[in-house]
């Protein structure tokens, strides 16, 4: 797959998304205030440079006058007005110090306000940022409850969402700009950030600091959805793969619990349980692969399980070597994966 094809996939994940990737879309009441600080730096940086502009073209007026009245001998007029000048420069330190000061004072509230949705009893989503995919388990006081997922996140409108995020790598930050700005994920230490959605939608969020040669692709989805509607989902992820019920499903089964896969990804219901990479229960259900690299599809996981460096270089998953039948057979079961 070249750079193009790739280029193409993503523009077509991006506008599945229900807005445009942008901080200045606000979704959250974070992303708000975040919105409204940069509205406002932006207003007074436009006027600030309005003014300078205007005071360079009157400077430029002043100058050229004076050039000419060297050449004829005319008098220039206030020409010597120092106190005029003086009262000018005053002023206009007075204002600068003023304006400097007030984007202080709103920016630390800001900052506090970003920290002002702290609830009991949150909703707790953990998130580990890898080379290059994000895994996903949402927390439960009963282990048998909790959900691992990869790289789509849902959490229900309205409600505060507690964010709690590390490495096994190396640094990478956590982005979704329609919501809240970013927070880093270090190795060995656990950041907190808080995230709410006040309207229903899909929203995408990336990996923001440079994080190796595929930093581009990894990107991830935050579902924003009714109260309801996340229940049923969540309840959902909570089941077991299902049994396959038809025979080419089944050998797909077979494909995977004896060959390679099993030694990377888990499917909880079976005896795959290994959390070297995505966890595939409900793969299915997600609509990219690869952090967002490539849409969900049968031809692209085909492509991806056969040869994952065409679409991902530099990823941990190897190359896999399925004969024709079983690579079939293989994408009949993990389309079933729901």
């Amino acid at each position: 797959m070249n750079a193009t094809s790739r280029l193409a996939i993503a523009y077509g994940v991006l506008a599945g998304c229900s807005r445009a990737q942008s901080a200045l879309h606000p979704a959250g009441p974070q992303a708000g205030r975040i919105a409204a600080l940069w509205w406002l730096m932006f207003w007074v940086s436009a006027a600030v440079f309005g003014a300078v502009v205007v005071g360079l073209a009157i400077a430029a007026v002043r100058g050229r006058r004076r050039g000419q009245a060297d050449v004829t001998g005319a008098p220039v007029a206030n020409g010597g007005d120092e106190p005029g000048k003086v009262a000018v420069v005053t002023v206009c330190t007075a204002v600068t110090v003023v304006v400097i000061f007030v984007l202080l004072v709103v920016s630390v509230m800001t900052d506090r306000g970003l920290a002002m949705l702290a609830t009991h009893d949150p909703l707790t989503v953990e998130v580990t940022g890898h080379q290059w995919w994000w895994e996903v388990d949402y927390d439960d006081s009963t282990p048998s409850q909790r959900v691992t997922t990869a790289n789509e996140i849902h959490i229900p409108v309205g409600q505060p969402v507690l964010f709690k995020l590390t490495s096994r790598d190396v640094i990478h930050s956590f982005w979704i700009p329609n919501l809240h700005g970013k927070t880093d994920l270090i190795p060995g230490y656990v950041t907190r950030t808080w995230i709410q959605a006040d309207v229903p939608g899909t929203f995408r969020g990336q990996c923001a600091e440079f994080c190796g040669v595929q930093h581009a692709h990894m990107a991830l989805v935050v579902v924003a959805e009714p109260p309801e509607k996340f229940q049923a989902w969540l309840a959902q992820q909570r089941q077991p793969a299902a049994a396959p019920a038809e025979p080419l499903a089944q050998r797909g089964h077979d494909v995977f619990v004896t060959g390679p896969c099993v030694l990377c990804h888990a499917i909880r219901g079976t005896i795959a349980m290994s959390r070297a990479g995505p966890d595939l229960t409900h793969l299915a259900t997600r609509g990219t692969l690869a952090a967002g690299t490539i849409s969900n599809t049968p031809g692209h996981l085909a492509g991806w399980i056969l040869d994952p460096q065409s679409a991902k270089p530099g990823a941990l998953m190897p190359a896999t070597s399925l004969g024709s039948e079983d690579l079939q057979a293989l994408l009949a079961y993990l389309g079933m994966l729901r």
